[in-house]
């Protein structure tokens, strides 16, 4: 099974194509319009197509987040990407899966901060967000993944470039931002694209310093957090103290007891 790609979106021009001679994720596919880059790169990857390929598109008109959330932004604003990865058992097993999430989150962070001077963190489990932990976080880019029935792994990435969704938290205060309002100018889908994916370049593979750098990327471990599960369980309210080495979140609840979490939407407390 093939990406039929239609007409190719001009998301990486082919200069920037060729920046990317001699990186394992070069091989390229742009789309001007599809369901979600994660759903054509899951199709590819059960039709065998190799590690390191990248599905990248103008418009998603089904893009969806956690818990099957949709995820909208208009025709050329943000960047959107998935790419597929195939570690094997030896080298990370099903424990440890979560690295390979982690190592595109911590990318796309090397990326923001080489690209738009945007000094970017980790919300767990894979939100990247700005703040000072006193004005409120915002996100500006949100990964998830997804496995293939073959065993490969396809995780996607949606980042807010040029155009923020309106959404406010309760208090009035925006949750999302862009990468261009941030940096105070235009940032070019383009270079974040090619940065990231040489960053992701360098740390795939290297797994003990994706758990070692996610760690001290994290803003999540010493927030006072409210952890919701999407109606199935009441919401954990208390301080995560840690991320232990299967990547799931620990947190002490008010009543002074510890609760482990491998998912769930977190929310930073900030202020007074």
């Amino acid at each position: 099974m093939s990406v039929d790609p239609g007409p190719v979106c001009p998301v990486l021009p082919d200069g920037q194509l060729a920046r990317l001679a001699g990186c394992r994720f070069a091989q390229v596919v742009q789309l001007a319009k599809t369901t979600s880059t994660n759903s054509a790169l899951v199709g590819n990857a059960e039709g065998g197509a190799p590690e390191g390929m990248v599905v990248v598109a103008d418009y998603q008109t089904a893009g969806r987040g956690r818990f099957e959330r949709r995820w909208e932004s208009p025709p050329g604003k943000s960047l959107l990407f998935s790419v597929l990865l195939r570690p094997s058992a030896e080298e990370l097993p099903v424990a440890r899966r979560h690295l390979a999430v982690a190592a595109v989150s911590l990318a796309l962070v090397e990326a923001a901060r080489d690209v738009a001077n945007v000094a970017v963190q980790l919300k767990w489990p894979n939100d990247l967000v700005v703040g000072n932990g006193t004005a409120g976080d915002r996100k500006v880019a949100g990964v998830l993944a997804e496995a293939s029935s073959d065993g490969a792994v396809v995780v996607g990435a949606g980042v807010n470039v040029a155009w923020a969704p309106e959404t406010l938290e309760r208090s009035g205060a925006p949750v999302a931002t862009c990468l261009d309002a941030v940096a105070g100018r235009p940032v070019r889908r383009d270079e974040v694209l090619v940065s990231a994916l040489w960053a992701l370049d360098r740390l795939y593979g290297h797994w003990d310093l994706v758990s070692r750098l996610y760690r001290q990327t994290c803003t999540t471990v010493g927030r006072n957090v409210t952890v919701s599960f999407a109606g199935h369980h009441p919401d954990l309210v208390g301080t995560a103290i840690a991320i232990d080495q299967d990547g799931r979140l620990v947190v002490r609840d008010l009543a002074g007891g510890t609760a482990t979490v491998a998912a769930g939407d977190v929310t930073h407390a900030w202020g007074p």
